[in-house]
């Protein structure tokens, strides 16, 4: 039996025959949050740069696998892979997830994209009020207040959760699939048409 070490304890590489990315996965995997790489770098007695290259080892080591390693605004921690969602509900006897309306994937979809972002920017992009959208997505935990904007009033800024990558399957924001180009050259015939009227 292995008993728990005081938190102040690290463990050197002579004294374990594990690699950093193994030492550094039995971290992740006992940690309750996600962790950030300053944290696991002093548990371990290694530089910052060591653990960062050591996770981004083992994220690219456990993409075969049905863990997967994420990170958002500098912390990680295991989730499991998307692709076994509906076998790890099933076996935990997990209610079915609540779709979410297309109001709120579009609202979603702005804030993942443009974050940090205000409400009266998300509004301006759809062009309705996004109120109650907002609301629900801060209740289901898919987006949280990240500041406030120097803009007049000092509005609310929102960006993406932990708990949106998870659910979408995404191990980073740098994941997101890239937008279409709208940088197409666009002809003066229908401003110069505008002008006209």
């Amino acid at each position: 039996m292995t008993w728990p070490r005081p938190s102040n304890y690290s463990m050197s590489a002579a004294q374990t025959p594990l690699s950093l990315e193994a030492r550094l996965e039995a971290l992740l995997f006992a940690a309750a949050e996600p962790v950030t790489v300053r944290r696991l770098a002093q548990a371990l007695g290694v530089s910052l740069a060591e653990a960062e290259a050591a996770l981004r080892r083992l994220e690219s080591a456990l993409q075969s696998r049905g863990i997967r390693l994420q990170h958002h605004r500098g912390r990680w921690q295991l989730t499991t892979a998307p692709e076994t969602g509906a076998l790890v509900a099933g076996f935990l006897g997990l209610e079915a997830t609540h779709r979410l309306s297309r109001a709120a994937l579009e609202t979603l979809a702005i804030i993942a994209y443009r974050q940090p972002v205000t409400r009266p920017q998300v509004d301006a992009i759809r062009g309705v009020s996004s109120d109650g959208v907002l609301r629900s997505l801060l209740g289901k935990g898919l987006i949280e207040e990240v500041g406030r904007s120097e803009g007049p009033g000092r509005p609310i800024l929102y960006g993406t959760t932990a708990l949106f990558l998870e659910t979408f399957g995404l191990p980073s924001l740098e994941a997101l699939p890239p937008l279409e180009d709208d940088a197409a050259p666009q002809t003066a015939e229908p401003a110069a048409a505008l002008l006209k009227d």
